[in-house]
């Protein structure tokens, strides 16, 4: 299909896809969406921002449209979407709500980190489609709180990252108290041989749709590297985004280091703020917004935040840790260069990380452009009024924008006091220290 109205979508998908400006489909969508809708099992893989969500959600909602279920019947959950991370699992919803506005359908997004009471009462009001993780859906399914027994399509969203995260058995779990007459879709940037062997036991001869190289970077992404003493990262990091526009996604390695770079940055002027494990769901969910929004140029990150959630126009990608594995450079990168745009993926490393360096280059079979670290100044003091402020600030009072940082860095009125010291980031910081992985 080469546009939309080339298929046979109800009016009210096809009126919902013009207001969302969608016309032409991606690849992915493309190749996905008409075997999906002849009820065909699927394993797709494509590289990050191609437009995998859209890819099963309206096949999935014009199927329910097409064969409402059974009157008379008492009406449980039709459909399953599994993701790895609560981020991810709250922006299908997101889009699930928006393309299938006006169908009547409702979804309970089932997911740990945030009050189960709001998900226990929409369970029970009545849902067609559940979004969820599976820890929590397990637990419910333990506590009998769900009931799957009537649902007739499954989608697994980034099926190898759940397997990487230990999920089989929950998986396994799951999938066991579905009916084995139904529909299974299973779709991810990258599959790994772990998943071969969920794939042939739980989906029934499925279409493979293989788009692009998904085990290298997109070729819209530039990527520079940079040999830099570990405690000089942060300078270099202040460096670049006093010189370059647009907003940045930063990796470290652990929760704290992250907590750490972001309050350093929030210190001198620089709207930042982050995402790891430790915080709650809620701080989590007002950083995201707010880098989504344009009220934080700078997001700092674990790799919680390397799959599946999609920003639009995100500039700069900065690994200030190198990750753990060369799938993660992947991921991680893909967060810039999204939709046709192009974006930039800088890497910092120490001398001693240049083997590491290596190794990504040989597995992911690429070429990190060498850069010439610049003279650098080193950041200033922190700025006294900066000096405690949190990095996600509360809801504003009465509906009026509180401003609580300065103007931004990249800012012609962004603030510019304190004297520079000596010795660049405090003598020695390191971010990253551990080998734990900060999720």
């Amino acid at each position: 299909m080469n546009l939309f109205t080339d298929l046979s979508l109800s009016p009210i998908l096809l009126g919902n896809l013009n207001k969302k400006g969608y016309a032409v489909p991606t690849p992915v969508q493309s190749k996905a969406i008409p075997p999906a809708l002849a009820g065909h099992d699927i394993v797709a893989t494509a590289q990050t921002g191609t437009g995998k969500t859209l890819a099963f959600c309206l096949p999935l909602i014009e199927t329910m449209l097409q064969h409402p279920a059974p009157a008379g019947k008492p009406v449980g959950p039709r459909a399953l979407i599994l993701s790895p991370t609560r981020e991810l699992a709250i922006q299908i919803a997101k889009e699930f709500d928006e393309i299938a506005q006006g169908t009547g359908f409702r979804t309970a997004t089932v997911v740990g980190g945030m009050a189960e009471a709001a998900q226990l009462n929409a369970l029970r009001r009545g849902v067609q489609v559940i979004i969820a993780t599976p820890g929590r859906l397990c637990d419910f399914l333990d506590r009998r709180l769900a009931n799957l027994s009537q649902v007739t399509h499954v989608i697994l969203d980034e099926g190898d990252r759940m397997l990487d995260m230990g999920f089989l058995p929950a998986l396994h779990q799951i999938l066991g108290q579905i009916p084995k007459k139904r529909q299974t879709l299973f779709f991810s940037a990258t599959i790994e041989p772990s998943a071969s062997k969920l794939i042939a036991q739980h989906l029934t001869n499925p279409i493979r749709i293989a788009l692009g190289q998904v085990t290298k970077p997109t070729e819209n992404v530039d990527l520079h590297f940079y040999e830099i003493e570990h405690d000089r990262k942060v300078d270099l990091l202040h460096h670049m985004l006093g010189r370059e526009t647009g907003s940045f996604l930063v990796f470290a390695r652990t929760r704290h280091g992250v907590e750490k770079l972001a309050k350093r940055l929030a210190r001198v002027g620089v709207k930042a703020t982050s995402i790891h494990g430790d915080r709650t769901q809620g701080q989590r969910n007002r950083a995201l917004a707010g880098f989504q929004q344009g009220d934080y140029r700078v997001l700092v990150a674990t790799d919680v935040a390397a799959r599946g959630i999609h920003v639009d126009g995100i500039s700069h990608v900065v690994n200030f840790d190198l990750p753990m594995v060369p799938e993660d450079f992947i991921h991680r990168v893909g967060r810039t260069g999204r939709a046709g745009a192009r974006g930039i993926a800088h890497t910092f490393g120490t001398r001693q990380e240049r083997n590491e360096v290596r190794k990504i280059e040989r597995a992911l079979s690429i070429q990190l452009t060498r850069q010439t670290v610049a003279q650098l100044d080193p950041m200033p003091e922190p700025m006294e009024r900066f000096a405690d402020r949190e990095i996600v600030p509360p809801p504003p009072p009465q509906g009026r924008k509180r401003s609580l940082s300065a103007p931004p860095a990249w800012s012609n009125s962004a603030p510019r006091g304190g004297a520079p010291r000596k010795g660049g980031f405090g003598g020695g910081n390191k971010f990253g220290g551990s080998r734990k992985t900060g999720r």
